[in-house]
């Protein structure tokens, strides 16, 4: 069977994130990297809000750092944590309304020898992208990509739709990596070697 893929419209991704992210399960993030495109698709992910949601980055209000997170919708929100990796997200909601999807874990689907040489550590196809440090590794994403828009087909990063992921596929469970609302079911996903593996919070994200 053949999978159509198409660029993301506003409309689409101006939802709660809740709800974008069982949307984005199942479609491509590519991204230009210095050796050539790599597209991975997207096989768990990650909700966030803004002032309800004490996880969020944007909980205490709007600031230089999450000023991307409070939309439009349809733009990449990157962020350094833990002074280690970068961590990307996919903005939705609408505009002035913070809200994003963190992408936490793809399949690559295009680029394979080169996501293999950024990534000369991974031990199979499978761990390319197994975890949102490796995910943007994998991409070439970093803080330079912050704001960029990804509904654009000139754009360097581009988010692709593709058929949607039949409900009763996708799975719920707590965050990771956080140490406040980490029991909201807010991560997705769907059944895929690349999945990460669950580790209960401690930290902030």
């Amino acid at each position: 069977m053949t999978t159509t893929r198409r660029q993301f419209t506003e409309e689409e991704l101006a939802v709660d994130p809740v709800d974008a992210a069982k949307l984005l399960l199942g479609c491509v993030l590519e991204a230009d990297t210095p050796d050539g495109p790599v597209g991975v698709r997207l096989v768990e992910v990650e909700a966030y809000r803004g002032g309800d949601d004490p996880a969020s980055h944007c909980y205490r209000g709007r600031t230089s750092r999450n000023d991307v997170m409070f939309g439009p919708p349809g733009f990449l929100y990157v962020y350094f944590v833990y002074g280690m990796h970068y961590c990307a997200n996919i903005v939705c909601l609408t505009d002035g309304v913070p809200g994003a999807v963190l992408v936490r874990a793809g399949e690559v689907v295009t680029g394979l020898d080169i996501a293999h040489k950024l990534r000369p550590s991974a031990r199979s196809d499978a761990e390319l992208a197994k975890g949102p440090a490796r995910l943007t590794s994998t991409l070439s994403l970093t803080r330079e990509d912050n704001g960029v828009n990804l509904l654009r087909p000139d754009s360097p990063v581009r988010l692709l739709a593709s058929d949607p992921v039949p409900l009763e596929t996708i799975h719920a469970g707590p965050r990771v990596g956080v140490a406040t609302a980490m029991d909201r079911p807010w991560r997705f996903w769907i059944d895929s070697p690349a999945v990460s593996t669950y580790r209960r919070g401690g930290k902030r994200r």
